[in-house]
């Protein structure tokens, strides 16, 4: 049933190889990279009155948070290699769908365990709003001009995390947790409504071959670029995520700011992702986008050991300047990273989208445990973790770099 409702959707897909190849606007590509992240987050400030509102602990109602990503990761596997198949609108479209009937979900279940299978839907749908997306842009997008629409998703894409606990916020205080769902919901049409009247088909009309994953599997494998990029990607993204883990026990317990003064330290990560964007699109216009993103991760690396020092000595602005620092490097090389990691595999570039996605999510998920196990209640170990992580990241790519 679901491949004929693929089947029909792609029936106006199947005669456009006499039409000119359009590109998704970047606009419509920042929304839709950027709701799978609101998604996750906008559960954050509801936690609690999710435990009371379904009689559960804490700990049981922040599975709604960690599982999220579990579906997620499958998720991005089978939907990448749906837009091989069937094209890259379809498969978002069906995605989007899924999405919206997950949050219908959430706003119907009035048992916990309900309540987590919709959380699941609702992930497994946004999914295809990561992996769709990056394989609309890694084929509408080269060169130059890749390079800086990366960079400008990549910062909306660091924005867009911390988006989600304010909605998440604003809708608990006013209507309940009930009021987020309903929130999900109203998104998830807006969305669903746009991408159908502007979401164009980027995959080449050619007659669809089937996509042996186990050759792709031993072939992304056994390609050390592949996970080189792949661990660039999971270390910056497991750092900003351990970040956000790690921060309010540094600056809420140690630093005694309020909620709300730590709120604002958000800007610190805003500024830095915005401030790498623009670095980016003036630096690809003179440098090799290997060069640009191996500089990034030699910043991060310098800023994330002034960290550490500032750490030591306790100097709360020595802290903010070095966090800076290090998203600001970081914010460089996670454009080009996405933008070069699967150079070579257009021809299975959905599946291959969706395989790269899953191993990378498989090691944030590792990234950002370690991070909970270095967890001691001093304020040092995020700069450790950070420091070693991005020690890693440079010398694996280097040596990579170097060998191509």
């Amino acid at each position: 049933m679901i491949k004929d409702v693929f089947h029909q959707i792609t029936i106006e897909e199947k005669n456009m190889k006499n039409v000119q190849k359009k590109v998704p606007s970047l606009l419509l590509i920042i929304v839709l990279v950027g709701f799978p992240q609101i998604s996750e987050s906008i559960f954050t400030p509801v936690l609690p009155a999710l435990s009371q509102g379904f009689h559960v602990s804490a700990q049981t109602a922040q599975l709604t948070m960690s599982s999220y990503f579990v579906a997620f990761a499958f998720g991005v596997v089978i939907w990448g290699n749906l837009a091989d198949r069937f094209g890259r609108r379809p498969a978002m479209l069906g995605g989007i769908m899924i999405y919206l009937i997950g949050n219908l979900g959430l706003w119907l279940a009035d048992d916990f365990n309900l309540l987590l299978a919709a959380r699941l839907i609702q992930a497994f749908g946004a999914s295809a709003g990561s992996v769709v997306t990056q394989t609309m842009m890694r084929e509408s997008f080269s060169g130059v001009r890749g390079a800086q629409v990366f960079a400008k998703v990549s910062a909306a894409m660091a924005l867009s995390p911390a988006l989600g606990p304010l909605i998440g916020g604003l809708a608990q205080t006013y209507f309940g947790y009930r009021g987020v769902f309903s929130t999900l919901i109203a998104m998830a049409t807006v969305i669903l409504l746009y991408a159908g009247l502007r979401l164009p088909e980027t995959r080449v009309a050619t007659e669809y071959q089937q996509v042996n994953l186990w050759q792709l599997i031993i072939r992304l494998l056994t390609d050390q670029r592949v996970w080189a990029y792949s661990l660039v990607i999971a270390g910056i993204n497991g750092i900003l995520f351990s970040y956000y883990a790690e921060a309010p026990f540094i600056f809420i317990d140690y630093f005694k700011l309020s909620p709300i003064q730590y709120g604002a330290l958000g800007l610190v990560i805003a500024f830095a992702s915005l401030a790498g964007a623009m670095l980016v699109n003036r630096l690809v216009l003179r440098y090799t986008a290997v060069a640009v993103a191996k500089s990034g991760l030699v910043l991060a690396l310098i800023c994330s050991g002034g960290l550490l020092a500032a750490s030591l000595q306790t100097s709360f602005i020595g802290m903010l300047v070095g966090i800076f620092g290090v998203f600001l490097g970081l914010n460089i090389t996670l454009p080009m990273a996405l933008n070069l990691a699967l150079i070579g595999y257009e021809d299975v570039m959905g599946s291959a989208s969706g395989m790269f996605s899953f191993g990378y999510y498989l090691l944030i998920s590792a990234l950002t445990y370690l991070m909970s196990r270095m967890h001691d209640g001093t304020i040092t170990r995020l700069p450790l973790y950070m420091v070693g992580v991005i020690a890693a990241m440079l010398i694996v790519y280097g040596v990579t770099v170097r060998k191509k």
